[in-house]
């Protein structure tokens, strides 16, 4: 293995518009490589190190899939049960049409919103934070919006489609989270910590911080185009209240951290000292595509061609498409300032890929980086 041309990509890119960036490849549960280069404070020009911890944003996903999965083996909930069963404000849902004429009326919806819609991004849902009903909910709980609350306001939107015909990047993982409360009786950050990052050895993770791990956290930036450079934007934008823990991008976590997790579901489910969190049909159901074919016209990010979606995560099922190394089965997902997992089973690849910026440059850095890791092998 030569990791050299990694490292000189690292290093250009943190030369170019990203103020750090930070690799850590496992192979077969050895850590063979691990890089980092730039400044994690720009004013002070203080060098980058691996305690550092940031905001995973969407990369909280695939462990919010992995904790509702944990209760779909249980036999708690079914992917195909509709998750009014267990949220019941969402028995009875509208869906915005619009005419002919150009106007928009709300029908009722058709189709129940099935647990398996949740995981598949197929709900109906938006990303809309500003909803009115979300913003109604943030006042009446006086800023602290439990997660529970959460997901009882967005059940008064209308919803874009109806329910498993579409598939929209939306909060439909936040009302995963809200589910598993339900479903299972604890907090979403304790059940967490209680059946995944606990066991795991994951000191780092979680939705709030000590003083401590507060002081670890690296500051946040976002590349301004006009500018032409990157200034300083700390802050998560998706912990709308005190109490909300967010399953869609509320997550904090560090390289080291983060990649224990992704390494188990790397191993199918299980770490390499024997503790399980997935079975392994449960993983390989989580990394098949979900996506029907009229639904494959939503899903057209550039960086994402040649993938599926499976449960939470994107999939390769074209290497012809997607031009990438990468194995099919090859899964993972992203965060909005631009960290990224690359999970292969086939492989025994493992890959952790951090940085802090907003406008975070993903088109250009991920699939380059991707190529990169597989030719260093």
């Amino acid at each position: 293995m030569d990791f050299n041309p990694l490292l000189r990509f690292i290093d250009r890119i943190a030369d170019w518009r990203i103020p750090w960036a930070e690799v850590l490849v496992m192979h077969r549960n050895e850590t063979v490589f691990r890089y980092r280069s730039g400044f994690s404070n720009l004013e002070e020009k203080a060098p980058i190190d691996e305690k550092r911890i940031i905001n995973l944003y969407s990369m909280t996903k695939i462990m919010t899939c992995v904790a509702a999965l944990q209760l779909v083996e249980k036999g708690a909930m079914l992917l195909n049960d509709p998750i009014s069963a267990y949220l019941p404000e969402y028995a009875e849902m509208t869906v915005r049409k619009t005419l002919a004429d150009g106007t928009v009326e709300l029908v009722k919806s058709e189709r129940p919103i099935t647990v398996r819609d949740l995981f598949a991004m197929t709900a109906g849902f938006s990303y809309d934070l500003g909803a009115p009903s979300i913003r109604a909910a943030i006042e009446r709980t006086n800023g602290r919006l439990p997660t529970r609350s959460f997901a009882a306001a967005l059940a008064k939107e209308p919803l874009l489609f109806e329910p498993g015909t579409r598939w929209s990047y939306s909060l439909c993982h936040d009302v995963l989270a809200a589910l598993v409360e339900v479903v299972d009786g604890r907090r979403f950050g304790a059940y967490l910590r209680d059946e995944i990052t606990g066991p795991l050895g994951m000191r780092d993770t979680g939705f709030e911080l000590s003083a401590e791990q507060l002081d670890r956290l690296a500051p946040q930036y976002e590349y301004r185009d006009a500018l032409g450079k990157a200034v300083r934007k700390d802050g998560n934008g998706y912990k709308l209240g005190t109490e909300f823990e967010s399953g869609g991008a509320g997550l904090m976590s560090t390289v080291g951290d983060y990649a224990l997790f992704l390494n188990a579901l790397t191993n199918l489910g299980t770490s390499p000292n024997g503790v399980r969190i997935l079975s392994s049909a449960s993983v390989d159901l989580m990394r098949t595509d979900h996506l029907t074919e009229p639904m494959r016209d939503d899903y057209a990010w550039v960086q994402l061609s040649g993938y599926g979606y499976g449960l939470g995560v994107r999939t390769h099922i074209s290497p012809s498409e997607s031009g990438s190394l990468s194995a099919r089965g090859e899964f993972g997902w992203s965060g909005a300032a631009g960290c990224l997992a690359i999970v292969d089973p086939a492989s025994g690849l493992t890959v952790m890929y951090a940085q802090h910026l907003l406008n975070n440059q993903e088109p250009y850095v991920h699939p380059r980086l991707k190529n990169i890791v597989y030719a260093c092998l």
